[in-house]
């Protein structure tokens, strides 16, 4: 084996893995940013609905679900600020058609429940978050009695 013939068998190395590098980092990006991890309905008070951004502007809303929490992830209290009090699970999404967030723009303070999609990472033109609202499944009038500022 003389040099030229080492030079390009380095050169062959080198090349295969730079390719298998490109096509292991569009793999990864594909299944983290575009692959629907898992996808579902959600139903809560619709708490917050906004179009938010600097560069990209994006929908993003707030879901507070009915049930009790025991940790402190993704939990709004209501108590003595030690976290000694009624909490409800919280669910943060984004929305990507004008349509949809159109309709959850007059739903503020109404029981929705949302279809979403789930992804591994968010990206910022396509919101904040990693669940995304595709479709409202139903809306009603919130009647619960459950009012805080409510003096009796």
């Amino acid at each position: 084996m003389n040099k030229t013939d080492i030079i390009n068998s380095f050169r062959k190395v080198i090349r295969w893995t730079l390719v298998l590098l490109v096509v292991a980092a569009a793999a990864f990006v594909a299944i983290r940013f575009f692959y629907v991890f898992a996808d579902g309905v959600k139903a809560g008070e619709l708490n917050q609905f906004a179009l938010k951004g600097v560069v990209f502007k994006t929908y993003e809303g707030r879901l507070i679900q009915a049930g009790f929490k025991g940790s402190n992830m993704g939990v709004i209290t209501y108590g003595d600020g030690d976290n000694n009090g009624v909490g409800s699970y919280v669910f943060e999404f984004s929305v990507t058609n004008k349509a949809v967030a159109e309709e959850l723009m007059r739903c503020s303070g109404k029981i929705v429940e949302l279809h979403y999609k789930e992804y591994f990472g968010a990206l910022p033109w396509r919101g904040m978050q990693k669940h995304i609202v595709d479709k409202v499944v139903a809306v009603r009038e919130n009647t619960s009695s459950s009012n805080f500022y409510e003096s009796e």
